[in-house]
C-alpha cells in the first residue's frame, strides 16, 4: 500500500468515526500531492455533503468529472447535492447521464424518481421506481419510495373523486 492510498484509508476512517474535519485534511493532502486522484476529489466530495457544504461537495466533483466525465459515482453523488439544493432539473440530468452510461444502474432510477417526485411528476417518478426494483428487487430506497408515491397519488385520486 502506498502512501497515497494509506491516507485514503485513514481519511476513510476519519469519516467513519465522525471526523470529519481531519478526513477534509487528509484528502487535501492527497490532491496536493496528485490534483487528479478521482478517489480523492469523490471522497472529499461526500465528505463536505455529508457536514452540509453542498456547493463545495458540488465543486468536488465537478474536479472529478472534468477528469473523468462518465465517471457514475461522481455523476450520482453530484446529483444527490445537486437533490439536496433542491436543484431538480440539474440532479435528474446528472441521473441521465449516468444511464447513458449503464441503462440498468438502479440507484440513477430510483435517485431520479425522488427528484421527480419532489418536483409533482409522481406517475414518472413511479416508472422509475418500479424500474429500479425490477433491476434490484431488494433496493429499499427504490421500495418505500415506490410506496410513498403510490400513496400518494392514490389520495390524490381519492380528494379527485370526493370534489364536486
Amino acid at each position: 500500500m502506498n502512501n497515497t492510498d494509506r491516507m485514503l484509508a485513514e481519511a476513510y476512517e476519519c469519516v467513519e468515526d465522525g471526523d470529519f474535519h481531519d478526513a477534509l485534511n487528509l484528502y487535501d493532502l492527497v490532491l496536493k500531492k496528485e490534483p487528479s486522484n478521482i478517489s480523492a476529489l469523490i471522497d472529499k466530495g461526500v465528505t463536505l455533503q455529508n457536514i452540509g457544504r453542498i456547493k463545495l461537495a458540488i465543486r468536488s466533483y465537478d474536479k472529478a468529472l472534468l477528469i473523468s466525465p462518465t465517471n457514475i459515482d461522481a455523476l450520482l453523488n453530484k446529483g444527490t447535492a445537486l437533490h439536496s439544493a433542491q436543484k431538480y432539473d440539474e440532479a435528474m440530468d446528472c441521473y441521465d447521464a449516468v444511464l447513458k452510461i449503464d441503462k440498468k444502474c438502479a440507484m440513477a432510477l430510483a435517485y431520479k424518481g425522488l427528484s421527480l417526485g419532489e418536483t409533482g411528476k409522481l406517475q414518472n417518478a413511479l416508472k422509475h421506481f418500479k424500474k429500479a426494483l425490477s433491476i434490484d428487487k431488494e433496493f429499499d430506497l427504490a421500495s418505500i419510495s415506490k410506496e410513498m408515491a403510490q400513496d400518494l397519488l392514490k389520495s390524490i385520486n381519492d380528494n379527485k373523486v370526493k370534489t364536486p
